[in-house]
């Protein structure tokens, strides 16, 4: 089966890449990763005009969706482009917020972009807690409205995730979230959001190595710097099909196979890009590292490359 996107969804990505190379994403992230949300919540609101959020939120509740597939198309353009903030949190809270009264009350300024969400188990750390305006968290007595988020934020290896602990306790909100749903689409998000991520390492190492020279000629021109690109450019192209086919499906097996050929496919291509570029390769001040550090963090975010393969393996759950 070949998984072509129709003329809307190409659309769709094409006005996304271009608001979002309008908009300086690196200068996005490195503010957001010093703290300072202005840019970071501005970029938010238009992601969420062009309909991102949507695109997870039932129309009942103001959404255009639930629409898996045109959400990948919408991730990828987010990972190609590194832009930070909870999103796939945010996706997880729509997926977790299905009982009625729950929805009409959360899920509109979800929709909206008004308002931003993360999620993670009691006593892990959250993604951009401080800055979240929803806090869920969940336990063994279910899902709840965690108060506020504890302690200092705490970097991580990608300088855009700053993470938090939600503080325990808040209301109830149900004693049965549906975990395993919100997984699922947690996954399908990171793998979309990891092929966009590899995309771009790659566009951006194929152009340095076409400028970068060596004894005279580019580097670009060298039979193992073309194996590895080319082996790079392979990974991403199979990856590609398995994040659209189970974005069709969204059976969780198929959405964790999607999530580690993506996953392991933006991390093959960082590690060609990073070895491409050299010494500038491993200097925070060069845009690369944006990708780079994503790359290796979204590897191991919503279920590590064991997990999701035990998950393949196992034949998933068929009740998400």
């Amino acid at each position: 089966m070949r998984f072509l996107l129709d003329p809307e969804q190409r659309a769709f990505a094409d006005s996304l890449n271009a608001m979002l190379t309008a908009a300086d994403t690196p200068s996005v992230v490195r503010s957001w990763s010093r703290g300072e949300h202005a840019s970071g919540r501005s970029l938010w609101r238009r992601v969420a005009g062009a309909g991102v959020f949507a695109l997870a939120v039932p129309e009942a509740y103001e959404g255009l969706g639930p629409r898996p597939v045109e959400l990948a198309v919408a991730f990828v353009e987010l990972g190609r482009h590194a832009v930070p903030g909870p999103l796939v949190e945010t996706v997880v809270a729509a997926a977790l917020l299905t009982e009625p009264a729950l929805a009409k009350r959360l899920l509109p300024a979800l929709a909206a972009g008004g308002a931003m969400a993360t999620a993670a188990p009691t006593g892990s750390y959250a993604l951009d807690g401080d800055v979240a305006t929803i806090r869920l968290s969940w336990d063994a007595d279910g899902l709840r409205l965690a108060p506020g988020h504890d302690g200092p934020v705490r970097a991580s290896l990608d300088p855009a995730r700053r993470l938090t602990r939600l503080l325990p306790g808040g209301e109830l909100l149900t004693p049965e979230p549906p975990l395993a749903h919100a997984l699922t689409w947690a996954r399908l998000a990171t793998a979309a959001q990891a092929l966009g991520v590899g995309l771009t390492l790659l566009d951006r190492t194929v152009a340095y190595v076409r400028q970068r020279t060596q004894f005279g000629v580019p580097v670009g021109s060298f039979q193992a710097v073309k194996h590895q690109l080319a082996d790079a450019k392979i990974a991403l192209e199979f990856a590609r099909p398995l994040v659209f086919g189970a974005a069709h499906t969204m059976d969780p097996a198929d959405v964790a196979a999607a999530k580690v050929m993506a996953c392991e496919a933006a991390y093959r291509t960082a590690r060609a890009a990073l070895q491409l570029h050299g010494a500038i390769g491993y200097t925070a001040e060069y845009d690369l590292s944006l990708w780079l550090t994503k790359a290796r963090v979204l590897r191991a975010t919503w279920g590590d490359p064991d997990e999701c393969r035990a998950m393949v393996l196992s034949g998933g759950d068929r009740r998400s």
